[in-house]
């Protein structure tokens, strides 16, 4: 049996906008450390993501002295300002409404001329709770401004059997993973209950049914039919197509890539 590891770590400080690759993270209340801590809203406080707007994949992140900068097409390069404590504003993502601070005018004419819409940028502080869905979590579980689980697992081998069914294979990004691992089985995880990667216990809660993100080509913008078209051939149930799992960690702690993944239960 070969041994199951970390292959990738991802997070995507801001929710639907680009990803970062990591060779470690630190595993915090929220999950993985930056992980959709920002957001863009409308002008009605309410979140904004690809499934309306699919050209916000083109907005890229990093951080340069642990602050967020921001690259978009004919844009100019933009770091984020700091959000200020005293600047909150209501927003609503999903069906929660939370607390977040505003990111200031500067950033919100910059997203807007991108965007072509009023919308402004907000940072999920510290100290607001979010609860993760009480039906799978357990209580003072939160998570961020994530749709709705603090982490996404997908194994290589799921992606690596879906891109031998698809005439021209997509990349794991499409999917938007926090956590990609290798050595397993296609679907292994669908079988995983809770796992162990160095000190972090992870409980496999709940599979994740997917919208129409996947279908966006992140070098264009431009949706497409595949590769839900493909999947919803063999992973649809109860009319929803799945792909990957979602995770709730008992604890926070340390990831890396190359580390083995335990299979606790």
């Amino acid at each position: 049996m070969s041994r199951i590891e970390v292959s990738q770590l991802f997070i995507y400080p801001a929710k639907s906008m680009s990803h970062i690759a990591l060779d470690a993270s630190a595993v915090d209340r929220f999950g993985l450390h930056n992980d959709r801590r920002w957001m863009l809203v409308d002008d009605q406080g309410a979140y904004v993501t690809q499934r309306q707007y699919p050209r916000m994949c083109l907005i890229s992140t990093s951080f340069t002295d642990n602050q967020l900068v921001l690259q978009a097409p004919e844009l100019p390069v933009i770091r984020v300002p700091e959000a200020i404590p005293g600047q909150a504003v209501s927003v609503k993502v999903w069906n929660d409404q939370c607390e977040a601070y505003d990111c200031g005018e500067i950033i919100a004419q910059w997203l807007s001329e991108f965007m072509g819409i009023k919308c402004r940028l907000v940072y999920f502080p510290e100290n607001e709770n979010r609860l993760i869905d009480q039906g799978y979590a357990r209580p003072e579980e939160y998570t961020a401004f994530s749709d709705g689980f603090p982490i996404l697992l997908i194994s290589q081998a799921s992606l690596d059997d879906l891109n031998s069914r698809l005439e021209a294979p997509v990349p794991m990004t499409r999917f938007r993973p926090n956590l990609v691992v290798s050595g397993c089985e296609a679907f292994a995880e669908d079988k995983w209950k809770q796992i162990r990667v160095g000190e972090v216990i992870m409980r496999v809660v709940k599979p994740c049914s997917r919208c129409v993100i996947p279908t966006i080509d992140t070098t264009t913008g431009k949706k497409g039919k595949e590769p839900l078209y493909t999947l919803s051939q063999y992973r649809r149930q109860n009319n929803k197509v799945f792909f990957g799992q979602n995770i709730i960690t008992n604890n926070t702690g340390q990831l890396e890539t190359g580390m083995p993944v335990e299979i606790l239960e």
